[in-house]
This record gives structure tokens, C-alpha cells and sequence, in this order.
């Protein structure tokens, strides 16, 4: 599917709700190609809905979705089989991509620095190495944009700057990455910085006080 303008996301008008509390009152965004976008929010403003429905987990009530190409999707709970090992749950995954082999998955576990826990059941990793298989899973197919929802959640400080240099490594090769937080750590990293406020997203300049 070819896009707008060469963007590999378009969102126009999406509003849902639960019951009668309104969560999206009328969502815009644009991703182009090789950027790296924030959207920010307080619990309980919708960024979660936002990223199910950016994803294709939630049907929106009104609105429209438009990807470009594959897609990796790297949700806040971490969604793993406990009895399996972290090489068991590439190798399903690599059966589920139909991916010849796994170099890039290797590549993305060196650079996260968790190969040596390829052996170990996913039920004995701590947080922070359960999510760095989350954001793996979402990531070995190399697609062509990457939602995340607060990827970097149990991270030390050490991972996280090693994901933001994962992050950069992305945007460079034409990829885009869509990062989803309720702070806005590191926002210079950013290309575009939004916030998600009153069921719309803002501009962070243009956020109303």
C-alpha cells in the first residue's frame, strides 16, 4: 500500500470511547518514513487504546488507519510463555515471519546485550530481560514501522540508552519508530513530540496550559 506523501502511517479522525467516557475525540498523525515520534499522556488518556487501535488489536468507533508495509508491534504487557526458553520463542516466531534465519534477531540481541540468556525459560528472566524479548519479538522481522507502548519499562539505565541507540539505528535505515510513554524522557532524541491531551494530539509547542 502506497500512502500520502511516502508516509508509512496515516490516522485521520479516530475517536472511541467506553461506555460514555470519550478516551479519542478525534485523532490526526502523519509518520513519515525514518522518523522517530513521541506521543505522551497522563494515565488514563488513551494512549494504550491509541496503540491497540494503531496496531489492529481494537477496532476503532470512527476513523481510519492506514499502515504501509510490515509492521512490529511491541506492547506494555509483556505477552510470553513462561515454559518456553528465549531461543523457543525466536524459533516460533521465526516460523510465524517465515524468516529464513535469524542474523538481525542476533544482531538486535547483541546489541541489548541478552544472548547469553537464550537457554533460559522465559519465567525465570527478570522484567527488564522479559522486555527486551518483548521488544525483540516486535523487531525480528524488520518492519517498517515500530509501535511501542513504554518500551522501555524495567530497563536500567544501561539498556535504556542502548535502546535508544537501538531507536537511532532504526530511524537511520529508513524505519519508523513510534514510542509511546507517559513522560517525555530524552525528547531531544525525538523527531516529533506530541501530546496526547482531551482526546486529541497536540504539538508539545502547542499544548493548551
Amino acid at each position: 500500500m502506497h500512502l500520502a506523501n511516502g508516509a508509512t502511517l496515516e490516522v485521520r479522525g479516530l475517536r472511541h470511547a467506553y461506555g460514555r467516557r470519550v478516551v479519542l475525540r478525534g485523532v490526526d498523525l502523519t509518520v513519515r518514513p525514518g522518523a522517530l515520534v513521541g506521543v505522551v499522556g497522563e494515565n488514563g488518556t488513551g494512549k494504550s487504546t491509541l496503540l491497540k487501535i494503531l496496531s489492529g488489536e481494537l477496532r476503532p468507533q470512527r476513523g481510519n488507519v492506514r499502515r504501509a508495509g510490515r509492521f512490529g508491534y511491541c506492547p506494555q504487557d509483556v505477552v510470553l510463555n513462561d515454559a518456553l526458553t528465549v531461543r523457543q520463542h525466536l524459533e516460533f516466531f521465526r516460523t510465524a515471519f517465515a524468516l529464513s534465519d535469524l542474523r538481525y534477531t542476533d544482531e538486535i540481541m547483541e546489541v541489548l546485550r541478552f544472548s547469553e540468556y537464550a537457554d533460559e525459560r522465559a519465567g525465570l528472566l527478570s522484567g527488564g530481560t522479559r522486555q527486551k524479548l518483548n521488544l525483540t519479538l516486535a523487531l525480528m522481522h524488520d518492519p517498517r514501522l515500530l509501535l511501542l507502548d513504554e518500551p522501555y519499562q524495567g530497563f536500567d539505565w544501561e539498556t535504556y540508552q542502548r535502546f535508544w541507540h537501538l531507536a537511532a539505528r532504526l530511524r537511520d535505515a529508513g524505519r519508523s519508530v513510534l514510542v509511546v510513554s507517559h513522560l517525555a524522557y530524552d525528547a531531544e532524541r525525538l523527531d516529533e513530540l506530541w501530546r496526547l491531551q482531551d482526546g486529541v494530539l497536540h504539538s508539545v509547542s502547542e499544548v493548551p496550559e
